[in-house]
C-alpha cells in the first residue's frame, strides 16, 4: 500500500508576503506577487491542479492578473514546494522570471497603476 506524503498546509501571515515571490496554494496553483503598495497587491495565478514545475518557465500563459487586498492573499492556504532544487513555502524569483510572469498575464499597466495610486 503506497504511503501518503504529508502535505503542510499553512495560511502565511501578510509579513510572509513579498513581491517577486512564487507561492503555491494547496489547490495547486502557482501564484506570484507582481507589486504591493498599501494594503493591497498584484499577482499573476496559474490553473488550478497545474503539476509541479519541472523548469524555470512562469506558468500563467493565458492568466490574468489579479488585484486583492494583502490580507485575503495571505488567508488562502499554501503549501510547501520544490522550485530550484530547493523546498520552501515560498521562492525568489529572478528577475527575467519576474518579468515573464508580468508579460504572461499582461500586468505591466496594472502594475504602474497601483504604484501610481
Amino acid at each position: 500500500m503506497k504511503k501518503n506524503k504529508k502535505i503542510k498546509h499553512v495560511g502565511l501571515s501578510e509579513k510572509q508576503i513579498e513581491v517577486g515571490y512564487l507561492y503555491f496554494t494547496t489547490a495547486n496553483q502557482y501564484r506570484a506577487v507582481l507589486a504591493m503598495k498599501g494594503e493591497f497587491l498584484i499577482y499573476a495565478p496559474s490553473s488550478e491542479g497545474i503539476a509541479a514545475l519541472s523548469s524555470t518557465e512562469m506558468p500563467f500563459e493565458n492568466s490574468t492578473f489579479k488585484k486583492c487586498q494583502i490580507v485575503t492573499f495571505a488567508k488562502k492556504q499554501y503549501q510547501d514546494f520544490e522550485f530550484n532544487g530547493s523546498q520552501a513555502i515560498k521562492h525568489k524569483l529572478n528577475e527575467s522570471q519576474l518579468a515573464e510572469a508580468v508579460a504572461q498575464c499582461n500586468a505591466k499597466s496594472a502594475i504602474a497603476a497601483l504604484l501610481a495610486e
